[in-house]
């Protein structure tokens, strides 16, 4: 089975860009994975924020088009989100998300902290 970490998170300042990594581990089979990224605030549900097919086809949130951008490796077995232009509004834990033929692993969460 797929099991995700990811790392790279912290505090930046507003205007300032981050870029997350989530190493994946556990499949032969990483290339059939679609996997993604997805954000979630204290007490609030958890939001998609960009994804990216086995064939390398992305989709985005409306509130991050144009400022971030999700990327794979797969022969590492990785899985980037490079974020810029940061907003306070983007503060958040991020999580890794691969999803397979109905079967969905999580990574545990990074925080993100946008704040002068």
């Amino acid at each position: 089975q797929l099991q995700l970490v990811e790392s790279g998170g912290g505090l930046v300042q507003p205007g300032g860009s981050l870029r997350l990594s989530c190493a994946a581990s556990g499949s032969t089979a990483f290339t059939m994975w679609t996997m993604g990224w997805y954000r979630q605030v204290a007490g609030k549900q958890r939001d998609l924020v960009a994804t990216i097919t086995s064939g390398g086809n992305t989709n985005y949130a409306d509130s991050v088009k144009g400022r971030f951008t999700i990327s794979r490796d797969n022969v590492q077995k990785m899985v980037y989100l490079q974020m810029n232009s940061l907003k306070p509004e983007d503060t958040a834990v991020y999580y890794c998300n691969g999803r397979m033929a109905g079967i969905q692993r999580w990574g545990q969460g990074t925080q993100i902290t946008v704040s002068s």
